[in-house]
């Protein structure tokens, strides 16, 4: 399989007719009134000034004025007008980003105590070696400029939480780096590093590692040693081999696509995880092992590799929502991935596939998934009972504490279940459980038993059920973050539901519901709230307004008649679908046009 060609970086160049300013025009941007408010609020932002020199004024801002130095008079309280001395602000943040700028003078080491230092997009090919003088630096920008080597005292920097040197033309990276033991974020991509130094182990309080885009034929074994890191990207690199990734555990984002991998490394205890993406590599096989271990993974990106079978085992992700196994080698799929609970992408285009027709495949993941449990014969349903993906009751279907400790999580989707025991919760609440999955059973009330885990949890699903209403203990979980209450029998919330502020995500769709309850706009935490395919009569503009960080609503296939027009105020939202209710303004073209179209028409509708 030939590889797709690796992404080049972008690189900034000056134009040839652009005007580089003068060291007497860059000097005009340190006024008064700037050198005043660096000296009341220790920051100075000159971002995208066109400046071809750093200002001189820069470095004499603190210069004392007669009129400040002397006759001071200690006794007087100076007016909030008035500069002293003793009230002014070391420097503590200064930024010069998207500038052009081809160096820094010597002189930035006076600032000692600058915390924040930013130099991104710039023409520098060179750092001076007093910067490494700057020792409180937590937070250091320098990428998207023509750097290629670092000095040696760069790595005196020991204070260095947050480091971006991406987008330069880095060939190397010093050993030295492991002395930056502070550094939580660390961005080295879109370079040209073949190899990383072996004392990158030593970062153990990293947390985000980017070395994409560069030319590292592998990985350090020590790598594995970053016990806190929470995402990797080794993307768009020659990578033919990763170290079993078990010591990571708690990595969620694993980013491997454009690589030459042939096999997926062991995760045995990177419990998680949550996203994987092996695109466009040389991979042949899916392990049995990688299926049974990462219980949390939602994402699998296998696209443009050389699989040729998918094992029965893939069902065992029973969290899985994405799976991407386009151009591959594959001529069958386990017919039980159509019982899924939670997968709404499969990408199965450019295999060759004998079970599913094409036309088929080009209809989209629901049709594909349909096809695929029509498929399923007694038999195998029969296999698969007593297992994660369906049950019957009387099966020992629910997981002891063990089981649940290991991945947070009480999973007891397409159980066929119409109660949960309360020992079952009892032993959740001992596993300190985050995540209650209940979707796609019989349930026509929630089990009593969840309060048990209230106070633990994050995530709640319980949609495809037969619940006509909720009860109020569910507001006692304060750290629920995403709700899925789809697919039942709901015609309204209890009031009591206000209280949970702190939800980020409210799934109410296919449900009965007349009106929005009114305890939804006092969920001030909401950005995600989903009302489709309801009996919804009307917008309730005021109270949407409310939720000022609600980014996706989407009310399509209700019984709406009228838009109001101030919905189009509304600008934080992102995705708006209004689609399938019988409103005649806006008019469909319109909302084909997406949802920037829909806000603006909206505001041109506003009464002067």
């Amino acid at each position: 399989m030939e590889k797709q060609a690796k992404v080049k970086s972008r690189r900034k160049y000056i134009n040839p007719v652009f005007h580089l300013q003068t060291k007497a025009e860059d000097e005009k941007f340190i006024t008064k009134d700037v050198i005043k408010n660096v000296r009341k609020t220790g920051q100075l932002n000159l971002f995208g000034r066109h400046l071809s020199s750093v200002p001189e004024g820069i470095f004499t801002m603190y210069e004392l004025t007669d009129g400040i130095a002397v006759n001071v008079d200690f006794n007087r309280a100076s007016k909030d007008d008035e500069e002293v001395w003793w009230n002014m602000k070391p420097l503590t943040n200064l930024d010069l980003s998207s500038n052009v700028l081809t160096n820094i003078p010597e002189k930035i080491s006076m600032f000692q105590d600058l915390t924040v230092l930013n130099l991104q997009d710039n023409n520098l090919t060179t750092l001076p070696p007093e910067l490494g003088n700057l020792t409180k630096l937590t937070k250091l920008s320098i990428n998207h400029n023509k750097i290629n080597n670092l000095p040696k005292e760069f790595y005196k920097l020991t204070e260095l939480k947050n480091l971006s040197i991406s987008d330069n033309c880095l060939d190397n990276v010093s050993k030295d780096i492991a002395d930056l033991v502070m550094l939580e974020k660390l961005d080295i991509s879109n370079n040209a590093i073949p190899k990383l130094p072996s004392g990158i182990g030593f970062l153990v309080r990293l947390i985000d590692l980017n070395v994409a885009n560069n030319k590292l034929t592998d990985v350090p074994p020590d790598i594995v040693n970053l016990r806190n890191l929470l995402k990797l990207d080794i993307s768009h690199n020659s990578i033919k081999h990763l170290p079993d990734m078990g010591e990571l555990r708690k990595l969620q984002l694993l980013y491997a696509q454009h690589n030459d991998i042939e096999e997926i490394p062991e995760f045995l205890g990177c419990g998680q995880v949550e996203e994987v993406y092996f695109g466009n590599n040389f991979i042949k096989d899916i392990p049995i092992e990688f299926c049974e271990n990462l219980v949390h993974l939602k994402v699998l990106e296998l696209r443009d590799n050389q699989i040729e079978l998918v094992p029965n085992e893939i069902t065992n992700l029973a969290h899985l929502t994405k799976l991407d196994l386009t151009n591959n080698d594959i001529s069958e799929l386990p017919n039980t991935i159509g019982l899924m609970p939670h997968l709404q992408s499969l990408k199965i285009e450019g295999n060759k596939l004998k079970q599913i027709r094409p036309d088929i495949i080009h209809t989209g993941t629901n049709r594909i998934l349909r096809h695929l449990r029509e498929k399923i014969s007694d038999e195998e349903m029969q296999g698969i009972c007593g297992k994660n993906l369906v049950s019957t009751p009387g099966d020992n279907v629910f997981p002891d504490r063990y089981s649940m400790r290991n991945g947070n999580i009480l999973n007891l989707a397409l159980k066929n279940l119409s109660d949960v025991p309360d020992s079952c919760f009892e032993e959740a609440k001992e596993a300190k459980v985050t995540i209650v999955d209940l979707c796609k059973n019989k349930f026509t009330k929630v089990p009593e038993g969840l309060v048990l885990v209230a106070g633990y949890l994050t995530e709640l699903n319980l949609s495809v059920n037969q619940l006509k209403e909720l009860p109020d203990f569910v507001k006692d979980c304060k750290k629920l973050k995403f709700c899925d209450f789809s697919k039942n029998l709901l015609s309204t919330l209890p009031s009591s539901f206000v209280d949970m502020v702190s939800l980020r995500e409210l799934i109410l769709c296919n449900n009965k519901l007349t009106n929005v309850p009114d305890c939804v706009y006092g969920m001030v935490g909401l950005e995600i709230l989903l009302l489709n395919d309801n009996g919804i009569e009307e917008i309730n503009v005021e109270g949407l307004k409310k939720l000022k960080r609600l980014a996706s609503l989407n009310l399509c296939n209700n019984n709406i008649h009228h838009v109001p027009p101030e919905l189009g105020n509304m600008t934080q939202l992102r995705s708006l679908e209004l689609k399938g209710n019988p409103f005649r303004q806006p008019r469909y073209a319109i909302l084909e046009q997406g949802t920037d179209s829909i806000l603006a028409y909206l505001r041109d509708k506003i009464p002067l």
